[in-house]
C-alpha cells in the first residue's frame, strides 16, 4: 500500500491517500480540494474515511459526495474489506466523540486524526472533547503492538512505541 500524505488548509492537517494499484482510499480531506485531486490523479476512489468531524478534516467533503462515506455514523468496531484494502475500525474517543482510529493490521499502520499526534494527543477542551474518553481510548491502544507506525491528522509520523 502506498501512503500519500497532502498537507492541507490554515491548520496544516494532513490528508492521506491510500492506494493500492489504481484504487485509493481517502482519510481527512481537510481543505484544499483542487491539491488533493491533483494527487488522486486518475484513481478510483473507493472511499473516504472521516476520523472526526472538525472542520479542519472534513473542509473538502462536500467534493467527495458521490462516494462511500465511512465514518462512526456507519461503520462499527471491526474488520473492513473494501476493494483490496483490509482495516479495523476503533473507536477512541476523547478528542471528539466520534473520533476513530483506521488500523492496517498487515501493513502495521494507524491513522488516528486528533487522538495521537507526535509527542502529544488531541485536546478534549473543544466541544465533543472529553479528558475521561481520552483516557480509555489511550488505554484501549495500548493493547496493540509497539512497532505500528501512526499517521496523525497534524504533524510527522510517530510509532506506538514513542508514544504510548
Amino acid at each position: 500500500m502506498k501512503i500519500d500524505k497532502v498537507v492541507v488548509g490554515d491548520l496544516q492537517t494532513n490528508c492521506y491517500i491510500l492506494s493500492i494499484e489504481n484504487e485509493c482510499l481517502i482519510i481527512d480531506p481537510g481543505d484544499e480540494y483542487q491539491k488533493i485531486k491533483e494527487r488522486i490523479d486518475s484513481k478510483k476512489v473507493l472511499g473516504v474515511i472521516i476520523t472526526h468531524y472538525h472542520f479542519d478534516h472534513i473542509g473538502a467533503l462536500s467534493y467527495f459526495k458521490k462516494y462511500m462515506i465511512l465514518d462512526r455514523n456507519n461503520l462499527k468496531e471491526q474488520e473492513y474489506n473494501i476493494g483490496k484494502f483490509n482495516f479495523e475500525v476503533i473507536y477512541t474517543p476523547g478528542h471528539k466523540e466520534d473520533s476513530i482510529t483506521i488500523y492496517f493490521k498487515k501493513d502495521k499502520i494507524m491513522f488516528t486524526g486528533d487522538f495521537i499526534f507526535k509527542n502529544g494527543i488531541g485536546r478534549t477542551d473543544l466541544q465533543g472533547g472529553n479528558s475521561i474518553d481520552i483516557i480509555k481510548s489511550l488505554n484501549k491502544i495500548r493493547k496493540y503492538n509497539k512497532d505500528i507506525t501512526i499517521y496523525p491528522g497534524h504533524g510527522d509520523i510517530t510509532t506506538l512505541y514513542n508514544e504510548i
